[in-house]
């Protein structure tokens, strides 16, 4: 890395093994940092979105309007990001190389047969962009190097064929493997990020330095750190001459660093962040599985922040709570994109979303005072999405949504509902088993949607393909009225109440009764395509399971037989759990 013009060179050896059951003639790698050029998809997606991302675009007036431009568009020469390729070879042959934009496709000298392996080596030459978005130089707060996706790599073959996405807007997809990194620099440098240090000793990089700036004795001009990550789908690493480091002890002995500036302003912040930290990996052990490291870092050098194997890159300047929310999210990431590696671009919702619901029990249980719903506002976030009539499925590509916005709240909102709602469906109970059998059924793997799918089905015993179907591939909403409560006469005196199903998509309903007295009784409605009865999440309150609802018959009544007591008020989905567009039908209050 020459640190004075920001450029860097290196070689790449590859082992490829083709575990799949076709015969590979052709491979592709990513180039992410060509992304940063005028002209580039990213460029033009920016100059052509209704809200482009903040970060990436310049404001200016003009006859009193305000003009975003897209800051790609006027990146000088000495400003750009690029990575080249040159000498490619399969096992010692020169192979036939074509780059367009962020991909380079690959014509193999010889195919790669199932089960077999291959020698690929390359040299590359790059340019570390000004910092736009993620990786870059010189971002907002004075970090130096944030180098994330800057070296060729190779995309994902699998059952569905190549992932060679474009890098246009935002979300990753890699390939498993055991990285083995040497990155020489100038040795004022310090360095953190994937993997585990092999060589702290000849670069003088002592953890005994807690807090302070590491001083390096070698009479070299430069240093080259060395870091091993094994089974990992990425590496990415930060550099600065003002960082200070700490280190704490996490659960399970687990070495979780810290690095950031040397700025008196956020001193405190950084050291207060970090035994909170412990305790959020160990919720996430506790409530997902153990991390299977035995380091983590967490970076200055973001421009919000982004997960990354072992690590994170962050924004460091903001208040306590905002460095602690976003490092929790990230943090969170470990599990639920680095560990179960799910195609974050096809199914963005399965690594943003899962990772909210766990942040937002984490930033919960920490809390001073809890409460009963973590997921509220997302309930609310989502409601708004839908209202504006801008929802698109979850199933669109992250970098195909229409706006920014809509991408954000399908993802991490409607991603965080699919987890939280599937508890009311199946009760918590099963949704926590289901988290903790997904992780350990598919960790170092790549799961699908069909995957958290299954594996709630295999817990609970429920039929839940409509679930998986309507929620993730539609833009079908749920809506239940309260049609109408009213006495029967005649017999036994009773109380008729029925009910209609507005919205597409159907759910089994709960069902609360408060009585004038103050006692309270609730009903179960289940739901016929399910083929299941989830347990009484309430046994202090006496349940009564009724009659399965169809989802052809979009009405339904039943009857409660009359109590001493008057009805005081009837409520659908007591615990606010079950995403209803429109809550105001689903109550009846005696005036």
């Amino acid at each position: 890395m020459d640190v004075k013009n920001h450029q860097y060179r290196g070689k790449q050896t590859l082992v490829y093994t083709n575990n799949s059951p076709d015969t590979l003639k052709k491979v592709f790698y990513h180039l992410y940092p060509n992304a940063f050029q005028p002209g580039s998809e990213m460029d033009a997606r920016i100059q052509n979105i209704k809200d482009p991302d903040g970060r990436m675009v310049t404001k200016t007036k003009a006859d009193g309007v305000e003009v975003k431009e897209s800051r790609i568009k006027n990146l000088k020469t000495n400003e750009v990001g690029y990575l080249n390729i040159t000498n490619f070879r399969q096992d010692g042959n020169s192979a036939t190389t074509k780059q367009v934009g962020t991909i380079l496709e690959v014509t193999l000298v010889k195919p790669i047969l199932p089960n077999k392996k291959s020698k690929l080596t390359l040299d590359f030459d790059g340019q570390v962009p000004v910092q736009i978005r993620r990786s870059g130089r010189n971002n907002s707060e004075g970090v130096e190097l944030s180098m994330a996706q800057w070296y060729p790599k190779i995309a994902e073959f699998d059952f569905e064929g190549w992932h060679a996405d474009p890098y246009i807007a935002r979300e990753f997809h890699g390939v498993w493997g055991d990285f083995d990194v040497k990155i020489t620099i100038d040795k004022n440098y310090i360095l953190g990020g994937s993997g585990y240090l092999q060589n702290p000793n000849s670069i003088g990089f002592g953890y005994e330095k807690k807090g302070t700036k590491v001083k390096k004795d070698s009479n070299a001009t430069t240093l080259t750190w060395h870091f091993k990550a094994p089974n990992v789908h990425d590496f990415t690493w930060a550099a600065d001459k003002e960082y200070l480091h700490d280190v704490v002890k996490g659960p399970n002995n687990v070495d979780l660093h810290f690095l950031y500036k040397n700025n008196p302003k956020i001193i405190d912040n950084w050291k207060n962040m970090q035994p909170t930290m412990a305790k959020v990996m160990g919720f996430y052990n506790k409530n997902v599985g153990n991390y299977p490291y035995k380091q983590y870092s967490f970076i200055q050098g973001g421009d919000g922040g982004m997960e990354y194997a072992m690590c994170t890159l962050i924004l460091g300047n903001g208040t306590l709570d905002g460095i602690l929310g976003t490092a929790t999210h990230e943090l969170g990431h470990s599990w639920f994109q680095h560990i179960l590696a799910s195609n974050e671009s096809k199914h963005p919702w399965m690594d943003e979303g899962f990772t909210s619901y766990i942040e937002d029990l984490a930033l919960n249980e920490l809390a001073l005072e809890k409460v009963e719903n973590p997921f509220e506002g997302s309930y609310k976030a989502y409601v708004k999405l839908v209202e504006s009539g801008k929802e698109q499925p979850m199933s669109t590509h992250a970098d195909r949504y229409d706006e920014n916005r809509c991408y954000s709240i399908s993802s991490y909102v409607k991603g965080e509902i699919f987890l939280a709602q599937l508890g009311y469906i199946i009760g918590k109970e099963n949704l926590d088993k289901t988290i903790k059998r997904y992780f350990q059924d598919f960790k170092f793997k790549h799961p699908s949607p069909n995957d958290i799918k299954r594996t709630s089905e295999r817990v609970s015993g429920a039929n839940l393909d409509w679930y998986l179907t309507d929620w993730t591939t539609t833009s079908n909403t749920i809506d239940y009225v309260i049609k109408s409560v009213e006495d029967v006469t005649g017999g036994v005196q009773r109380t008729k109440v029925s009910l209609e199903r507005i919205g597409r998509m159907p759910m089994p309903i709960d069902i609360l009764v408060v009585y004038t007295d103050g006692t309270q009784e609730s009903f179960y409605i289940p739901l016929r395509m399910m083929n299941f009865e989830k347990e009484n999440q309430k046994p202090a309150i006496k349940r009564t399971i009724l009659n399965d609802w169809t989802w052809a018959n979009p009405n339904y009544f039943f009857e409660i037989p009359k109590s001493k007591s008057i009805i005081k008020k009837i409520t659908i989905d007591p615990s606010g759990l079950m995403a209803d567009v429109k809550k105001e039908n689903n109550y009846y209050e005696l005036k």
